[in-house]
């Protein structure tokens, strides 16, 4: 596999991340627990920058590597 396909593949991995990360926002509401909640939004926030972070290091090593397909 080389280093395109890795990162394609990545990406849309990240992509399904960020999507699941979303779904979950709407349902945090309706726990009615105020604890539980504040740490379930705490965990969703630190995913979303994890899989940022990924992200960004991908479009990085995409522009190192010459490549201008985004």
């Amino acid at each position: 596999m080389d280093q395109k396909v890795a990162i394609e593949q990545i990406r849309g991995l990240c992509n399904q991340l960020s999507s699941g990360v979303t779904a979950i926002h709407p349902w945090v509401p309706k726990l009615a627990d105020p604890p539980t909640q504040t740490e379930i939004l705490k965990a969703l926030y630190e995913l979303t920058k994890s899989v940022e972070v990924m992200k960004k290091h991908l479009i990085k090593l995409e522009k190192k590597d010459g490549s201008t397909d985004l």
